[in-house]
């Protein structure tokens, strides 16, 4: 964790995404998945370069929270996701990969479609 940012808080599990908070001058990151076993935090410079990596330290049935203090409007950030990895179930997750978040209002930078990013195990398709 970064010594320049204080841990991170339990938050709260509603609303879903990432929600600032100016009474408590911070901001509540709140993720919807049944299926994960942990959900790691991602902060970002303006410029991409990866800031921090931290757990989120709470749960509330499938939704997984946490509050950073100190964070702003528009700050940059995305999950890393560990779970099971059964593509014939539907469950492709893999923390080396970096989600975006569905409740997202904007995201800053490139995509671009790739293979990787498809649903579609192309590996095991028939």
């Amino acid at each position: 964790m970064s010594a320049e940012r204080p841990p991170l808080w339990p938050g709260d599990p509603v609303p879903l995404g990432a929600t600032y908070d100016p009474l408590r001058g911070g901001v509540n990151f709140a993720l919807w998945s049944s299926a994960a076993e942990s959900v790691t935090l991602c902060l970002f410079d303006d410029t991409g370069a990866e800031l921090d990596r931290v757990a989120l330290p709470a749960r509330t049935g499938p939704v997984w929270h946490g509050f950073v203090p100190g964070l702003a409007p528009g700050v940059r950030y995305g999950y890393r996701v560990a779970g099971p990895w059964e593509p014939a179930r539907g469950a492709r997750f893999n923390p080396a990969k970096l989600v975006l978040d569905p409740y997202a209002r904007a995201i800053t930078g490139d995509w671009t479609a790739d293979p990787a990013t498809s649903a579609t195990d192309t590996a095991t398709a028939t």
